[in-house]
């Protein structure tokens, strides 16, 4: 292999964190011209950025399979290994972690880079320890120097993912267990940065920068982030110690962790490494640590080769020369790739074996056999994706179709779609890219390159956004930095309308004494969030109770919860109607405080604090009880005083038996009973016990007992809420259809026949038809009250007869009017008349 040599070879061994890859940018830039050829496309863009900020845009170049900016006037270029052009002579040629050459996968590629790339000047070889062999046996000449870590790195044990340090970067040997642990830290620590070898240069720099200025403390990133990618990171814990190399699932050599555990610490910065398990196959053992801690790594035994320039005369003759055995003994034939395996396929065709005749097109078969599978599709799907490209390139002008391209392209001009579906995408752009970038299979490739890196760039921000989204809560890690520098020194502020907040990061609301998380935090944030800003928030709670405690009366309101109360027909005639039992709040400015429950009456019901006020110190709290029983006490004396006398009444020893039972009585059905259900009650009643009845306000009416203050709007108002009572009759009635709303003696209105007349009316009518009578003579009252009250006929009939009047017989003038009889005894009222032969023996009951 000497016949490579045309310069001074240099190695520059040793494990990462080194500067190696600084070393080898100052000695190309030092060089008139140069090209460095890197694992990663990532990579190669990094340090791409960096040269062009010292040598300025026009004199670098940047190569890679999907991307290529390449000025003329470029002097330094800076390449994927498999995009290194060997053919251009540079003064200065790197190849970067050569050790590479041992990957099943890639390293034949490395290899070759190894042996044929030369500068006329200077050859740099940087890679690891590991290397020194190999390069003794390939390289004899090279110069091979050491390269010390220049800070320490030591082993931090296993650490859960909740205890991770900050700076810490997480590998993970999947998409989908990167995207686990993205999302994990997100609840646990607010977010983490992701990055993959397969994500855009774009997208990855936007994931870094957002962990480089600190939005977030975690990277999650696969095993590239070892491949020489630079940034701040203290800690690398490992997610798993097991990778799947593309043919079984296996463990990482000691090699391959120090590669990712190299990159703990920054220059003279000391790191640490770690995993997230302390036992199992996804922890270290005392040997693999000690050999890291060291920098021992086991010496390489071989490396992967294939020809580098094989032979272009046939299909079968590139096959034999791509199979060709090494002569070294140090080399090992390269497993079959992705592009032999689509080779040998395409050979089977014999459309193909047509079309390539000539050493020409035998090499243009083997370029496009080069597409690399982005999209991981698997050798059958991928080599019939190529065989569709190389059919173009074989016909006609040997380009592809223009309409196919932009068709492509387009579908892929989509920026909808979760993370999976976006990174699909741009694998399928980086193989329109590739093709784009080869100067001869496109009839406008410049035109194309643009808009294939324009769709990419698209798609790149659309991913970032998505993972930002789906990984990061700015909120959370803003919280738990607060928190973890003084949780007496949260920020939490609070705007006018009760929004709670961290430095502009919404945490949610304030209700009262309710905190609510904000409705897009998830459930696994929920409680962390809560106790974070309660911590805080205890003040603020502090000043609300002391304003309750000093509210004005109107700012403190009963809101029912309504119960459809039962109406007079499925009440039980000899108890009266009974209001359903129903839990009213109290609230305060909008929020609810309290609850009313039962109590020994309708008038003192037990006022229990709502849960919320819980936060409040008990003093706090024991003040804002006794002011709402307060408040709620002068309330009914105000609302509703006969309510309020009646339960004075019921607890004065003074006022007798029958009169507290009576007082009970009404108490349970809202100041409203009639008279059947109290008749024993009411008959007990002495003189001064009636008296008093009437000073509380209580009307014993000819039917009903009840207080007509309670019929008032705004007592009746309260009295329904109170006994959560069902929908309310219109304000103001004094008739209401028998199946209308609240046409029920709860609500104050006795249902006669198709009408509901309300109580004290039916009582003035009770009246009137006392006064017009002559004893037991027939009598004909007065119509007009009856009629201007709004009641029919039918009506007036049923309420005569239920007063205790029997239908003597029609005025042959009126029909529709009737002469009334009253009779004695007491006895049950029957139905309305119905013709002229009717007789009832009742007689006008006395109040």
């Amino acid at each position: 292999m000497s016949q490579f040599a045309r310069s001074p070879v240099t190695a520059v061994l040793g494990p990462t964190n080194t500067g190696k890859t600084h070393l080898a940018v100052e000695r190309m830039c030092g060089h008139a011209s140069g090209m460095i050829g890197f694992p990663l496309r990532l990579l190669a863009r990094e340090v791409y950025d960096r040269v062009v900020r010292m040598k300025g845009v026009e004199s670098v170049g940047l190569i890679t399979g999907e991307e290529k900016i390449l000025p003329p006037k470029a002097k330094w270029l800076l390449c994927t290994a498999e995009s290194m052009p060997l053919e251009r002579e540079v003064a200065f040629v790197g190849l970067d972690e050569a050790q590479l050459g041992a990957d099943p996968e890639r390293g034949h590629v490395f290899t070759d880079r190894l042996l044929r790339a030369r500068g006329y000047a200077e050859t740099m070889i940087l890679g690891s320890d590991s290397m020194k062999p190999m390069l003794k046996t390939l390289v004899p000449d090279a110069e091979i120097i050491g390269r010390p870590r220049f800070s320490t790195l030591s082993y931090a044990g296993a650490k859960k993912l909740s205890r991770l340090p900050r700076r810490s970067a997480i590998v993970a040997f999947s998409a989908e267990e990167v995207y686990a642990v993205a999302e994990a830290l997100r609840r646990l620590r607010g977010g983490a940065a992701v990055v993959m070898g397969a994500l855009s240069p774009r997208t990855r720099n936007a994931q870094v920068a957002m962990f480089q200025a600190g939005e977030v403390d975690y990277l999650v990133a696969t095993d590239a982030i070892g491949m020489g990618l630079n940034m701040d990171v203290s800690h690398v814990a490992f997610a798993s110690l097991s990778k799947f190399d593309g043919r079984r699932q296996r463990r990482l050599t000691v090699a391959e962790m120090a590669q990712i555990a190299g990159r703990a610490g920054r220059h003279q910065k000391d790191g640490t490494f770690g995993a997230l398990h302390d036992e199992g196959p996804s922890a270290f053992t005392p040997e693999e640590v000690l050999a890291l801690e060291a920098h021992k790594v086991p010496r390489l035994e071989h490396l992967y080769w294939r020809e580098g320039e094989p032979d272009f005369d046939s299909i079968d003759a590139l096959v034999a020369s791509l199979e060709a055995k090494p002569r070294e003994e140090v080399l090992r034939a390269a497993p079959e790739a992705v592009d032999l395996a689509v080779l040998k396929r395409l050979a089977e065709e014999d459309w193909v074996r047509a079309r390539v005749r000539s050493p020409r097109m035998v090499a243009r078969l083997w370029a496009a056999c080069g597409l690399p599978d982005f999209r991981k599709l698997g050798v059958d799907p991928h080599a019939r994706f190529v065989g569709r490209l190389f059919g173009h390139l074989s016909e006609a002008n040997g380009h592809v179709p223009h309409q196919w391209f932009a068709d492509e392209i387009q579908r892929l001009d989509n920026m909808a779609g979760d993370v999976e579906t976006l990174a699909g995408r741009i694998a399928a752009a980086r193989s329109w890219a590739y093709i784009a970038h080869r100067a001869d299979w496109l009839q406008d490739p410049i035109h194309w390159a643009e808009r294939t890196r324009a769709i990419e760039e698209k798609l790149s921000d659309a991913l970032h956004a998505s993972l930002t989204q789906r990984f990061v809560d700015k909120r959370t890690t803003v919280l738990l930095r607060q928190i973890g520098a003084d949780a007496s020194n949260l920020p939490v502020t609070i705007g006018p309308e009760g929004e709670v907040s961290v430095e502009e990061h919404p945490l949610g609301t304030i209700h009262g004494f309710r905190f609510t998380v904000q409705p897009d935090a998830r459930a696994a944030d929920k409680r962390m969030l809560l106790a974070a800003a309660e911590k805080r928030l205890a003040g603020e709670y502090r000043k609300r109770g002391e304003a309750l405690i000093n509210a004005a009366d109107t700012e403190l309101v009963i809101v029912p919860r309504r119960r459809p109360g039962p109406s007079l027909e499925s009440s039980n005639a000899e108890s009266g109607p009974r209001p359903s039992p129903g839990n009213n709040t109290v609230e305060w400015r909008g929020s609810a405080i309290a609850e009313l429950r039962p109590g020994p009456n309708l008038v003192r019901p037990k006022i229990v604090l709502d849960r919320a006020l819980d936060i409040l110190d008990p003093p706090v709290r024991n003040a804002v009880q006794a002011r709402l029983e307060g408040w709620f006490a002068a309330q009914v004396a105000r609302q509703l005083p006969s309510l309020s006398k009646l339960d004075a009444a019921s607890r004065d020893p003074e006022a007798g038996g029958p009169l507290r039972a009576l007082a009970n009585a009404l108490l349970d059905a809202g100041g409203l009973l009639p008279r059947r259900a109290a008749a024993a009650l009411v008959e007990g009643l002495d003189a001064d016990a009636r008296k008093r009845l009437r000073a509380i306000g209580i009307t014993i009416g000819t039917l009903d007992l009840f207080a007509p203050g309670l019929l008032k709007p705004g007592a009746a108002k309260w009295r329904r809420e109170l006994m959560a009572l069902a929908e309310a009759p219109p304000e103001g009635s004094t008739v209401l259809p028998r199946n209308a709303p609240g046409a029920d003696l709860a609500h104050g209105f006795r249902p006669l026949g198709a009408q509901a007349v309300r109580v004290d009316l039916v009582e003035r009518i009770a009246r009137a038809a006392h006064d017009a009578r002559q004893g037991r003579k027939p009598f004909m009252p007065d119509s007009a009250l009856a009629t201007s009250i709004g009641l029919t006929p039918e009506t007036l009939a049923r309420l005569m007869a239920q007063l205790g009047f029997k239908a003597a017989r029609a005025r042959e003038s009126e029909p529709q009017r009737w002469i009334w009889q009253g009779l004695t005894p007491i006895a049950k009222p029957r139905a309305a008349p119905t013709d002229n032969a009717f007789a009832v023996l009742a007689g006008l009951r006395g109040g």
